[in-house]
């Protein structure tokens, strides 16, 4: 009928659908007024946002990444709500948002702040062998969870700044990881690891936790692939790097469910009960897959197996309402190692499970992104 316009036909690819639907639910994004902390949650989510924009050059997205931008480092380059004196290698996460906004702007506020990260890792405490504390408060520990908090971001500001030292940091801290956690019987990767033994999760001997929990692994994974953007490709270390993630490969797409494609939140325990097969680990490996593949860090032959499980992800834990949002289901909502989280099989399969969580949402459009979906 003249004068009527039809309705825009939803974008065809997951990324953006996901993305879209994420902006929805997310008015801190939209409102500069909202309050909002600087954590590695929203980190992921604008890291994934900014993907999304260097793909489709949309002016609103880099408009979302500007505001967050502007609503967290004020004109000093100080980071609001951020308090270095709590040596918190999440931290570090949502710092990797601020390289493009500074190369875009060239405001000087984004390098001071920039800087300011840097320097956290500088005096992080430390394990005997150099490797960073996951938090102040964790004491002598070292998490997975910290590989992809600190890692990539390290690696960026020294490429971004030639401080090549820094490519030394980034690959001990990873090798580190490998050394104290993989179990060389199956290849995976334990959680965390206590120096001191002190805590009651770690083990006596060895000091790692108990259980192979997927969303740990997965941050690990992402961390690999992630750094090797950014690593030299005449840097002594950067061979070890790319063995370490063959190795890590090989045990992940071991313990790939052969049935749905995807992966169970305590990776090697499929048929215990009260196990399931958990969204963000999933889309968390089927990135690392896609993207060793693609980028040549792996054999093209892993592509298959992140097919597989993207296609296992899309047919299984995303739904789509009758308004076209794009639904996540089955993601763990956070695990850690304390006092009161034990590591043990128990623990990991009773901490809640959310619709949605950033956790799973931000890698699924990264996944999205590197398998052109």
């Amino acid at each position: 009928m003249a004068g009527v316009s039809a309705p825009a036909p939803a974008p065809a690819k997951w990324s953006e659908r996901m993305l879209n639907s994420v902006l929805k639910r997310s008015p801190w994004m939209a409102d500069p007024a909202q309050k909002d902390t600087w954590g590695y949650t929203q980190g992921l989510i604008i890291y994934a946002l900014e993907q999304v924009w260097r793909q489709t050059k949309d002016p609103q997205y880099l408009a979302y990444i500007q505001r967050y931008g502007d609503k967290m480092i004020d004109a000093q380059g100080q980071i609001k709500t951020y308090k270095p004196e709590d040596f918190n290698l999440d931290n570090l996460n949502s710092g990797k948002v601020l390289f493009n906004l500074y190369a875009q702007t060239k405001d000087e506020k984004y390098r001071k702040a920039l800087d300011q990260l840097r320097e956290q890792l500088r005096k992080q405490p430390r394990t005997s062998e150099g490797g960073y504390w996951h938090k102040l408060k964790y004491t002598q520990q070292m998490w997975l969870d910290g590989a992809y908090m600190a890692s990539p971001f390290l690696a960026q500001y020294a490429a971004t700044f030639n401080e090549p030292a820094a490519f030394d940091e980034v690959a001990n801290q990873l090798i580190l990881l490998e050394k104290h956690l993989r179990n060389p019987q199956t290849g995976l990767l334990y959680h965390g690891w206590d120096e001191s033994r002190q805590q009651k999760w770690a083990n006596p001997q060895t000091g790692a936790s108990p259980n192979v929990w997927g969303r740990a692994m997965g941050w690990y994974a992402m961390a690999l692939v992630d750094v090797l953007d950014y690593f030299p490709a005449k840097h002594p270390k950067r061979q070890e790097l790319l063995q370490i993630l063959d190795r890590l490969a090989a045990a992940v797409v071991k313990y790939q469910d052969p049935k749905s494609g995807l992966w169970y939140q305590v990776v090697d325990q499929p048929t215990r009960p009260g196990n399931y097969l958990e969204a963000s680990a999933s889309s968390m490996f089927v990135y690392a897959l896609a993207k060793g593949s693609n980028r040549g860090y792996l054999p093209k032959t892993y592509r298959a197996a992140a097919e597989k499980g993207y296609a296992g992800i899309t047919g299984q834990l995303v739904e789509v309402k009758p308004d076209g949002e794009v639904n996540l289901l089955q993601v763990c909502e956070v695990a850690g190692l304390s006092a009161d989280r034990d590591g043990s099989f128990e623990y990991y399969i009773k901490e809640p499970i959310r619709v949605n969580d950033p956790k799973g949402t931000g890698p699924f459009i990264l996944a999205s992104l590197e398998l052109n979906k």
